[in-house]
């Protein structure tokens, strides 16, 4: 299979500066290289071009930079389309977890034009499932998922003139262990299928990993899959905006990507959330890539 990178150097979403530097540090820990020896042929289309803060307004303090952010997803989400239709698989390099609205809008919409079903496997500390109405801090990478099952600003719901863009008996979430009020609430009201760390420390990686697959894989004929970085505990990845203790383990992580590697039904990946301003001789970013690897084939022997 081609691949075709994607990088969106976004940090207007988060509460914190320096995720857009996330798709250059992961170029720099060799991600081309790792993909190329796996027998990928990779393109790199290079980074969207995305406005800093600097030169925003924040109109709306409940959707910090909205506009823009708006923007930007549609664009990226045209371009995802774009990789799909060529037969190619995206790989998407963020970046905060906004990006997600902008790539899930893509498989959608190509999914939708190809009678194809999609489920999302959203790998994560946060469910980031909050609306501007149950938002404790405005950031719009707390809200990707909500507005992607149809929740939340019109400007991101209907990108692409469509709501919702993945139905939430499709979506599995996988890692949780930071959740606000509207999240809980919103998750138990929809029946997302979740996988907190509570389920990791009392089933083990292996059976919470198999549920979920088993869960899934018949019910849909592409995965995306959505991986933050903080979902991995911070003493294996200290380079995340927002680090939650009692995450992933290093064997965790690399398992549950192996194993959805084997279900050959992963088309789409995007990685976010890589912070080099807060992380150490770029480990973290070194980490992503290997979990990458593993999820597109990478194997011990």
């Amino acid at each position: 299979m081609s691949i075709v990178v994607l990088g969106f150097p976004m940090d207007l979403g988060a509460g914190r500066r320096g995720v857009d530097m996330g798709p250059s540090a992961m170029r720099i820990a060799g991600l081309r290289e790792r993909l190329e020896a796996l027998g990928y042929e990779v393109q790199d289309w290079g980074d969207l071009p995305i406005q800093v803060a600097e030169v925003q307004a924040i109109e709306d303090p409940r959707a910090r930079y909205l506009p823009e952010i708006a923007r930007a997803t549609e664009e990226l989400a045209y371009r995802v389309h774009t990789v799909l239709e060529s037969g190619k698989m995206p790989l998407v390099l963020g970046g905060d977890h906004s990006m997600s609205i902008g790539s899930i809008a893509g498989i959608a919409r190509y999914c939708q034009e190809h009678q194809k079903t999609f489920g999302v496997i959203w790998i994560d500390a946060h469910p980031d499932m909050n609306t501007p109405e149950t938002t404790p801090s405005g950031n719009i990478h707390g809200m990707p998922l909500a507005v992607s099952l149809g929740y939340g600003a019109a400007q991101l719901t209907q990108l692409l003139d469509f709501s919702p863009k993945v139905d939430p008996a499709n979506v599995v979430l996988v890692g949780i262990r930071s959740i606000d009020p509207g999240e809980k609430e919103l998750i138990r009201t929809l029946r997302i299928r979740t996988y907190t760390m509570y389920e990791i420390d009392r089933d083990g990686i292996f059976k919470v990993a198999t549920d979920a697959i088993d869960y899934l894989i018949n019910r849909v004929d592409f995965l995306h899959i959505s991986f933050d970085l903080d979902s991995v505990d911070p003493s294996v990845a200290p380079g995340v905006g927002t680090p939650v203790p009692g995450g992933l383990s290093y064997r965790e992580a690399h398992f549950l990507m192996e194993r959805l590697a084997e279900t050959r039904k992963v088309h789409s990946l995007e990685v976010v959330e890589v912070n080099p301003i807060l992380d150490v001789h770029n480990q973290s970013a070194e980490f992503a890539v290997g979990a990458v690897a593993s999820c597109l084939g990478a194997r011990i022997l």
